[in-house]
């Protein structure tokens, strides 16, 4: 897997302001959009060509996924996938019950404490990103909402034509269970957006406080609602399910978390969502995904 963050060179203000055209923004997203499929694609033939050696520690083989008997081993097919997701749903939305058995307490505070001490600090670091916006130009160029979305599609949706391509059944089930992962935590996501109705920061007019966000912003929980990011949840999800599937190849899960961490601090840069939605949204990205969606069944 390849990934790609574009930077261009210094440009004056009217070079910059020639720039925001939607040629450019579209040139930017298909020259990111292509680089990251190409290594997507190159990634699981290298691991294919190590299969056939044995001495390889780092092959996700047959063998080993076997051996190891963990999350690696859950396989899902496009019959399976809607039962999957329902089954899925239903775990989540009775996860509280497993607080009353004493089971997961320790880390659902630590989520919560997190979350509760960025939303406190909200209020005093973003002024620091809208102050300093403009110097964020190039870099909120190439995280536009449209663009970081294609990127993370990109990655179940090329994995997917190269495992048919290359007749690799764990190669399509990766593709799957990552689609599974995104859908998942998009469904949490747009609930807790509909409750939360938080403003973004970007609807903060100028010079304005940051403070009582919540229960302020629009109706729709597809654009006027903040509280959790969506694309951190959702990139959160993809790199996890990539991560534990290509684990046995040691840069994968640095390359794969390292990416979503760019996606999901980029949501602060352009003002779309503040940190306390980032942390969350990425939060319930992971934990959705690697104790619910990659759980052997």
């Amino acid at each position: 897997m390849i990934f790609c963050i574009y930077t261009s060179p210094w440009r004056s203000p009217s070079e910059k302001s020639a720039s925001k055209n939607p040629m450019r923004s579209t040139q930017k997203l298909y020259l990111l959009v292509v680089v990251f499929c190409a290594g997507v694609w190159t990634t699981p033939n290298l691991a294919h060509a190590q299969d056939g050696q044995a001495d390889l520690p780092d092959s996700p083989s047959a063998s080993s996924r076997a051996k190891h008997g963990n999350e690696v081993d859950r396989e899902v097919s496009w019959r399976s996938l809607p039962k999957d997701f329902l089954h899925d749903q239903k775990n989540i939305w009775l996860f509280p019950t497993q607080w009353a058995k004493g089971r997961y307490l320790l880390p659902t505070l630590a989520i919560a404490g997190g979350t509760a001490g960025l939303i406190i600090a909200d209020p005093h670091v973003m002024p620091y990103f809208r102050n300093h916006s403009r110097n964020l130009d190039d870099i909120n160029d190439v995280f536009d909402s449209p663009i970081t979305t294609g990127e993370v599609i990109a990655v179940p949706a090329s994995l997917l034509v190269a495992g048919y391509v290359r007749h690799d059944p764990y190669q399509v089930s990766t593709a799957l269970l990552a689609g599974e992962a995104y859908a998942d935590s998009a469904v949490v996501d747009l609930a807790m957006k509909a409750v939360t109705r938080r403003k973004r920061p970007s609807d903060v007019p100028p010079g304005a406080s940051f403070n009582d966000t919540f229960f302020s912003g629009g109706v729709s929980p597809f654009k006027g609602s903040s509280f959790p990011s969506g694309h951190a949840a959702g990139v959160f999800s993809v790199a996890t399910v990539v991560a534990s599937r290509y684990r046995n190849h040691r840069w994968v899960p640095w390359a794969s978390y390292a990416f979503a961490t760019a996606i999901s601090f980029s949501r602060v840069t352009t003002l779309s969502h503040f940190p306390s939605d980032v942390f969350l949204g990425a939060a319930l990205g992971y934990t959705i995904t690697r104790y619910q969606v990659l759980r052997p069944r």
